[in-house]
C-alpha cells in the first residue's frame, strides 16, 4: 500500500514574524477607532508578507498579519469614500451658494 505524497514534512521550529501581532492591532484598531492606521497597516502587513515568502520557512503568525492587512486595505478603502464624501459634499455646498443663500433678512 503507497500513501500519496503531500511533500516534506516541516519538522523543527516554527518561526514568528516580529511584527505579527502589531500588524493585527493597528488593522483593528482602523476599522473600531482611527481610519488613520489602515494604510499603516496595509503597508506594513505588505512588507511582512514579501518576507515570509522569501524566506522560505513556515511562520506561525502569518494568518494574523495577513488578518491585519486586509482590515487595513478595508480602513483605506472606507477612508478615501469618507474623504471623497466630504469633498463632494463641500463642492455640492460652494455650487449652490452654501449657508449664504438660505440667510437672507
Amino acid at each position: 500500500m503507497s500513501y500519496p505524497n503531500y511533500g516534506p514534512p516541516h519538522y523543527g521550529p516554527q518561526y514568528t514574524h516580529p511584527n505579527g501581532t502589531t500588524i493585527l492591532v493597528l488593522g483593528i484598531l482602523s476599522l473600531v477607532v482611527c481610519g488613520l492606521l489602515g494604510p499603516f497597516a496595509w503597508s506594513m502587513g505588505n512588507k511582512a508578507l514579501r518576507e515570509i515568502d522569501e524566506s522560505g520557512y513556515p511562520y506561525e503568525n502569518r494568518g494574523y498579519v495577513q488578518a491585519g492587512r486586509i482590515c487595513g486595505i478595508i480602513s483605506t478603502v472606507l477612508l478615501i469614500i469618507g474623504f471623497a464624501f466630504v469633498i463632494l459634499m463641500f463642492a455640492i455646498m460652494l455650487i449652490t451658494g452654501g449657508l449664504a443663500a438660505s440667510s437672507s433678512f
